[in-house]
């Protein structure tokens, strides 16, 4: 997934299937990290950076 924006909270904000949002903290626009998801709620899922974006490297 790519991390579109950030949240009020400093959270990277990414949105998948069907505008499903997924908040990632430490993720900045435009990252490609590979996520854990952690928790999910019913229009919400929360996830922890398991591999950071290559390209940052």
């Amino acid at each position: 997934m790519t991390i579109e924006t950030v949240g009020d909270q400093g959270d990277g904000i990414a949105k998948v299937e069907r505008g499903y949002v997924v908040i990632v903290p430490g993720a900045q626009p435009g990252d490609e990290p590979t996520v854990e998801i952690e928790q999910v709620q019913e229009n919400v899922a929360f996830a922890s950076i398991v591999d950071s974006d290559p390209r940052a490297f």
